[in-house]
């Protein structure tokens, strides 16, 4: 048995001890990995999905949880989670991601009473340790289990065996929610999370993968990665770059010479050209 397949033999049986679950899904790539072989191991009735529904989440990404779900062959349930009406999560200082999370397994708690006392899972992964995730705090405050950690699974692993179990999201770039794109100690807004929304959007449209609008009021940054970065190189690429995201809304644009970079929202680097 080779790395990957031991890899998912010890998720497998680490599903298959934890029983019927509530999957936290988002459709990002760990979560639709943990969605699909929980489906796999505890069968229709054992797995359901859970996608939390807030301003937050960018409707695109709404979508594509919804069209994975109905992919793998689940229930899925959308429920509407109010970290914004959270003094807390919109002061947006280091432990916005812990009062979302602990928003979201309090709305999850009373649904897997209901269904018999199930336990909640979520896609964390070995690489989420290394970083600074109050989010997990609140998972364990729960008593929420991360089968991925459990099996040791790392981002190359989770990439590989869904590219093995012929998964769509296998090289789907990462993604965070809005509210990542907002500066810390800046208050997370509906009106920043939908500027965001908007030109991210508009920008994926003009056909760029990695995308990252970073919020600075009316002041739009945007990061991408290395091709991208090449294609806006091109003057006349570049301004239509910008005006696509003039036109979200945002009244100034630079695009960052230091390409994307998780947790960019906080850092400033010099605009090309």
């Amino acid at each position: 048995m080779d790395r990957l397949e031991q890899a998912e033999a010890d998720l497998r049986r680490v599903i298959g001890d934890i029983g019927p679950c509530l999957v936290a899904f988002s459709g990002g790539v760990d979560s639709t990995l943990l969605l699909k072989v929980a489906r796999d191991v505890l069968g229709y009735d054992g797995a359901t999905a859970v996608t939390a529904v807030s301003p937050s989440l960018a409707r695109s990404e709404l979508q594509q949880a919804r069209s994975l779900a109905r992919l793998i062959g689940v229930r899925h349930r959308l429920v509407r989670t109010e970290e914004m009406s959270d003094p807390a999560y919109l002061r947006n200082d280091g432990l916005r991601c812990y009062f979302c999370k602990r928003e979201l397994f309090v709305v999850l708690g009373p649904i897997a009473a209901r269904s018999g006392g199930r336990a909640i899972v979520y896609g964390a992964i070995l690489d989420d340790l290394g970083d600074e995730r109050p989010g997990m705090d609140a998972a364990k405050e729960a008593g929420v289990r991360a089968p991925l950690i459990e099996a040791a699974f790392d981002k190359e692993m989770t990439r590989a065996v869904s590219k093995k179990l012929g998964l769509p999201t296998w090289n789907k770039p990462a993604m965070a929610c809005l509210a990542s794109r907002i500066p810390r100690s800046v208050p997370v807004t509906v009106e920043a999370l939908g500027l965001v929304e908007r030109a991210e959007e508009a920008v994926r449209a003009l056909g760029y993968r990695q995308v990252r609008v970073r919020y600075h009021g009316r002041s739009a940054r945007v990061e991408l990665d290395a091709d991208g970065l090449s294609r806006a190189g091109a003057v006349a690429e570049r301004r239509r770059l910008t005006d696509v995201v003039l036109a979200s809304g945002f009244e100034e644009v630079e695009i960052d010479a230091a390409g994307y970079r998780p947790g960019g929202a906080d850092r400033t680097a010099p605009p090309i050209g």
